[in-house]
Parts: structure tokens; sequence; C-alpha cells
């Protein structure tokens, strides 16, 4: 039941209201839930694939004084936590916490999560220079010219729309603390990937996939 009403998007005092089970139970679930998720990475992307970066931040009020006084800038160079992704055309999505965007921390990703010989389209951030001589064949958009798309089907469209519903739904949690972001990405990078799956069908999956993070884990 916590499963399917977690699946459903209900708070945890809903969860609790509607399981008879204390709160704190409730969240233990959510994080065991949410850890096993993080686990469950897709293979080796090909193909299509788009690359992005954007940036997420927790609540004002768990920041220093001088933060909030100072305010934060927007994109490249905030004081934001940086966010990498891949998506593939195919539908699915890898995404995770960077310490920046330059090309040493982006490259080495690219290069685990994507198969030599795919077709790589990003934007002119000078953090994915370097992709075509790593054995991809990559296109560009130069935003700054106020391209987003061409008739080649050269844009990141579908990773910059994952991005704009990940930070609707971190928002609708009403902020989250820096140091749980990563489980709560992985939540949202998991619920985007099993999007066309039933309700049923999700609880199912999560299930399979808890038991195989508790065996893991115990071991």
């Amino acid at each position: 039941m916590v499963l399917r009403y977690f699946m459903l998007g209900l708070s945890s005092n809903k969860i609790a209201s509607e399981t008879g089970l204390e709160r704190r139970r409730v969240l233990r679930a959510l994080n065991i839930i949410r850890e096993g998720m993080l686990q469950d990475i897709p293979g080796v992307f090909e193909g299509a694939v788009e690359v992005d970066e954007t940036y997420v931040g927790g609540q004002w009020k768990n920041k220093r004084k001088v933060q909030r006084l100072q305010g934060t800038k927007r994109g490249r160079g905030t004081r934001k936590q940086p966010v990498f992704g891949i998506l593939c055309r195919n539908g699915y999505v890898w995404a995770e916490l960077v310490p920046g965007v330059e090309a040493a921390t982006l490259l080495p990703l690219i290069n685990k999560r994507v198969k030599r010989g795919s077709v790589v389209y990003s934007d002119t951030w000078r953090g994915y220079t370097g992709i075509a001589a790593n054995g991809y064949v990559h296109r560009l958009i130069d935003h700054s010219k106020g391209e987003f798309s061409d008739t080649k089907g050269t844009h990141i469209n579908g990773l910059e729309g994952f991005w704009g519903y990940l930070k609707r739904y971190l928002a609708s949690k009403g902020g989250i603390r820096r140091e749980r972001l990563p489980l709560y990405l992985a939540e949202y990078v998991w619920r985007f990937n099993h999007r066309k799956y039933s309700n049923k069908e999700q609880v199912t999956q999560l299930l399979k996939m808890l038991y195989n993070y508790k065996h893991i884990h115990n071991n």
C-alpha cells in the first residue's frame, strides 16, 4: 500500500493516514524506496542522445544567512548544485549530481554512459568540447543565436523538458536539503523511465527492485 500510494504521488502525511502507520515509519520506508531507485541505473545508451546540465538548490531557509542576503545567479556560475543528464531518444534518461560542468567532469561520464559511435546532441558549452574526438558524432545547437532546433533534428528539447519537470517536482516538495537531493533526483529519474507503466506495474517493478537492493545491501 505504501508503494502504491507513493507512486500515486501522495504525501508522507497522507500515506500515514491511509495506511495507519506512524509518519516516521512511512518516511523511513520512502527513504528506502529512493535508495533502491538510486541503484536502478539504465544501461549504456546508444543511438541518438542528448546531453545537458542544469542547476537545482534546497530551500532558502537551509542556506547560510550570507548566501540568502547575496542571492543567487542563474545558470552557469550559480551557487546551486549542478546536475548533468543524458537522455536517450528511445525514452530513457540518466542524471547525476556533479561537482562541476567542465569537460574534465562531463566527458568521462559521457564515455561511461554512451556507446561510441552514437550521435550526441548538445549546446555549445565548452564542457562538451572533445565529444567528437572521443568517437562520437557531435551535433550542436547554438542557443546564443536563438537556435533551439533545426530540420535535421538537432536539439536538446527532450532533456530540457525533463529538467523543467524535475524542477517543478522538487518545488512541489517545498524545497529539499542539498544532502537529500541525490535521493529525490533518483526518484524522479525512475518515475520518468517507468512513466508508461501502470500503477500496478510500477509497484511490481519496485518490489523486485527493493528485493534485489535488500539482498545486495545485506550482503
